[in-house]
């Protein structure tokens, strides 16, 4: 059947543009115009409105243990207040799977990347996601301070061999790329370590953060997975200290590629009276000196959350702030996690700065291409914000309307009163499509050219953006009409992007004596596999660089 989306403004800039035309739709895919006279069997008039490929957030937690943990911790927050969708019979508790998939896709997103997933916990992250109605999905696997892999670092092992645990661990997770959090930082938290640098020694191993991302960086880049070491930095938070460690990380990628997770969170300075203030030129210079490092900014924005991190050393310290107080924090091999629930509060002169930080990191890395659109959710703020979000990059006047009701004092310390670029229609495309896609290796989106998914997002053309971006016009999902005016019209789960490879059997050995012996389990415990997850042909295979 022959779609056509007709008198639309096209904003495509991978394929340069950007003005009123028509947008065709054949068989899932984006096809180019046919000839004259031909028959179209659907018209869908989109004129005065704007026509972008769907939305991918590589950044968000929304699925796994912490995420459970967070729904235990805090069932005031999860209060369910309407009814069921039709066909989705477990949204009577906020947000579950299905929930989650359902806000994502009526704001336009089709791809959301859970970025931290334990190996231990893959099946039951994969599970949740496959709940998930309408958008397509991908984990990045967290490695980086259990004990095999520290200990083959200590024992001086070969690239090839770190590679090889590496692919295994990828293939049998069933993860888009890998993720490091605190390399090292939980390990030596188990030996009362409390703060960890770039350069300090894991206690027992010997060997060092830089160490630790320095041999995942060279394996993900040998092994042609697309998207980069996705990092998260040591010292989160810890003004001053933060940013040190931020640009030695930045500095350590040394022409390969690199993502820095939320960086927000990192460009503290300790200027003032009050020691806190904005380092966002210290990133911004870092960032110059290194092109092939990409970041996202993890924004905050004002309201209650709750933070979950398998940054335990973080979420440790973190747990004085926890508003309500409670908390929670669990150890194992591997990452431990912490979930601390958080109010970021607009009369409080540290978070307002921290949300005028990560509003400077938009408007200051000139490049959309390396700059991406974030809240760590829900550790800044829950992904339902973005809305606003995109309002503020798109508005100085709507920026200067949240400013005036913020503390001068906290004004003062960072130069967003003074900047006054507004965001493009095409640089938030780029920034929430084309980029994104790029940086994850997923090429059948992100734009629509012919051959392109049809994952599209039409939208009114209001100037008021939040109100704009909260409910799209219609959203197409492979083609199908998934989304009509904010509301849900199709259950169907989308599919898990993740990268295989040939599992070394040496390795495969090597790794299932270890858990034998070490835990009484076998390798299954990584393993997930296609039959269990649901529905049909749930995964879909990215091929790396060769």
């Amino acid at each position: 059947m022959l779609i056509r989306l007709a008198g639309g403004r096209v904003v495509d800039p991978v394929n340069g543009r950007d003005a009123v035309g028509d947008v065709y739709i054949e068989d899932g895919r984006i096809v180019a115009a046919p000839p004259a006279g031909a028959r179209v069997d659907e018209t869908h008039d989109v004129s005065g409105r704007i026509v972008m490929a769907g939305a991918i957030d590589i950044h968000s937690h929304v699925a796994g243990g912490n995420v459970t943990l967070s729904r235990l911790l805090l069932p005031e927050l999860h209060e369910n207040t309407e009814a069921p969708a039709p066909g989705l019979p477990f949204t009577t508790a906020r947000w579950s799977a299905a929930e989650t998939g359902r806000l994502y896709a009526r704001m336009g997103f089709t791809t959301v990347v859970e970025p931290a997933v334990p190996p231990s916990q893959a099946l039951q992250s994969h599970l949740e996601l496959a709940d998930m109605p309408v958008i397509d999905k991908a984990t990045l696997s967290v490695l980086g301070n259990e004990d095999f892999l520290l200990s083959m670092l200590r024992a001086g092992e070969s690239e090839a061999a770190i590679a090889d645990y590496v692919a295994l661990m990828l293939s049998r997770t069933r993860a888009l790329g890998l993720k490091v959090i605190n390399a090292g930082g939980s390990a030596a938290f188990r030996e009362n370590v409390r703060t960890f640098g770039f350069d300090d020694e894991v206690p027992h191993y010997g060997v060092s953060s830089r160490h630790i991302v320095k041999a995942l960086q060279t394996a993900v880049t040998s092994l042609g997975v697309r998207h980069p070491l996705h990092v998260h930095c040591n010292n989160l938070g810890v003004p001053g200290t933060a940013i040190d460690t931020l640009v030695e990380t930045i500095e350590a990628a040394e022409g390969l590629p690199l993502h820095l997770a939320h960086v927000q969170f990192y460009a503290y300075g300790t200027e003032g009276k009050r020691g806190f203030s904005s380092a966002v030129p210290r990133l911004v210079e870092a960032l110059k000196r290194n092109p092939s490092v990409t970041i996202d900014v993890g924004q905050v924005m004002f309201g209650q959350t709750v933070t979950i991190s398998a940054d335990v050393l973080r979420q440790f310290a973190g747990r004085v702030a926890a508003s309500p107080n409670k908390w929670i924090l669990w150890d194992g091999d591997g990452n431990g996690a912490g979930v601390v629930p958080f109010a970021y509060n607009a009369s409080s002169f540290v978070n307002a700065l921290q949300w005028a930080i990560g509003l400077e990191i938009f408007l200051s890395v000139e490049d959309p291409w390396r700059v991406f659109f974030t809240t760590d959710h829900p550790n800044g703020a829950p992904f339902t914000t973005y809305p606003k979000l995109l309002h503020l990059l798109m508005s100085a006047d709507e920026r200067a309307r949240y400013m005036a009701g913020l503390p001068k004092a906290a004004m003062k310390m960072t130069a967003l009163p003074s900047l006054k670029r507004e965001y493009s229609f095409a640089e938030i495309a780029i920034m929430t499509r084309a980029a994104p896609a790029k940086l994850l290796g997923l090429d059948d989106r992100g734009h629509l050219g012919p051959g392109a998914l049809a994952d599209i997002a039409v939208y009114d053309d209001r100037e008021d953006r939040t109100a704009m971006f909260e409910a799209a016009h219609l959203v197409f999902k492979n083609g199908r009409l998934a989304v009509k005016d904010g509301e849900l019209l199709s259950a169907e789960a989308g599919q898990a992007q993740v990268v295989a490879f040939d599992q070394d059997a040496g390795m495969v050995r090597r790794l299932d004596d270890y858990l034998a012996s070490y835990f009484g389990a076998d390798g299954s415990i990584y393993t997930v596999r296609d039959d269990v997850i649901g529905p049909a042909d749930p995964f879909k295979v990215h091929p790396c660089r060769t």
